[in-house]
């Protein structure tokens, strides 16, 4: 009994890091990124830097549509070309 008491204790302390960890690191990311939107303020070419930004998140979004909503062809299909070609080659 004592010890899976002290296993969850465990548990619950692993938890209590993680999400501390998860914390500092979000805060660092946070601060990071306002120290970068200063400095894009700062800049002259603030403009032509939010269009090429524009420009690349919209290629990062074609990029992960075609990696992930593609449809991949059909398994009974692939099966058929795979059938289809070493019929071929035997008869070669």
């Amino acid at each position: 009994m004592t010890r899976e008491v002290g296993r969850r204790d465990g548990l619950d302390e692993q938890v209590v890091l993680l999400v501390a960890g998860l914390a500092d690191l979000a805060v660092g990311t946070l601060g990071s990124a306002l120290g970068a939107v200063r400095g894009l303020l700062r800049r002259s070419d603030t403009a032509e830097l939010a269009v090429d930004a524009e420009h690349e998140l919209m290629a990062r979004g074609r990029l992960v549509l075609d990696r992930y909503v593609a449809v991949p062809p059909a398994h009974l299909e692939v099966l058929a070309r795979h059938a289809r070609a070493r019929r071929a080659a035997d008869e070669v």
